[in-house]
């Protein structure tokens, strides 16, 4: 369970993302928010004071909602929260694509300049090595805070996981470049197993 999130109570998700993230969830005039409660049929209550967003169905599953929709609305709220755009973290919304968030501390620790110098390793020069993850294994990352998140298909999301923590462990970024060239190769081809591995 992430931070982010706690477990549904009595059908509500209770997500908190920063601050400075809530304008992007609500939009220009609420129209973010107004696009995840409509193609979802769910209701979003945003408390803009402490980042806190309440999720819960429009409808009971006895009228017709959706409990799935729960999880999906959960995980775009928090892909907003962890700096990806609205059109990016929409994607969500689509069939047999996750989320998936990597967070640098549990690697680091809470060393400031550690965590910056991750961050540098993982973005690269000019966005060379964020650009990169994102085209091999066919994803969508956004480096935030002190978190790195992906949204894709879930056996790409592994390969880009895999990329970014041998990244975050040091390995040098050649190895790593490599290893998603195979990955990119391998998966046009339509050779991959279930589950990558180096």
């Amino acid at each position: 369970m992430s931070p982010e999130t706690s477990e549904p109570k009595h059908g509500v998700f209770t997500v908190i993302i920063p601050k400075d993230r809530i304008g992007v969830l609500i939009g220009v005039n609420g129209s973010v928010k107004e696009t995840i409660e409509e193609r979802l049929g769910v209701k979003l209550t945003v408390d803009s004071k402490d980042g806190v967003v309440s999720i819960e169905l429009a409808k009971s599953p006895n009228e017709g909602g959706d409990p799935a929709a729960l999880f999906k609305a959960r995980d775009v709220v928090v892909a907003i929260g962890r700096g990806f755009s609205p059109d990016r973290a929409f994607k969500l919304f689509e069939e047999d694509t996750v989320l998936s968030i990597i967070h640098l501390e549990d690697f680091v620790g809470r060393n400031a300049s550690n965590l910056v110098r991750v961050k540098a390793r993982l973005i690269g020069t000019g966005g060379k090595t964020r650009k990169i993850i994102e085209e091999n294994a066919h994803v969508l990352v956004s480096i935030y805070g002190d978190t790195v998140a992906m949204i894709g298909d879930p056996q790409d999301v592994e390969a880009a996981k895999e990329a970014v923590i041998r990244l975050i462990t040091g390995s040098p970024h050649s190895a790593v470049y490599k290893m998603l060239d195979e990955y990119a190769r391998r998966r046009k081809m339509g050779k991959l197993v279930p589950r990558f591995k180096m």
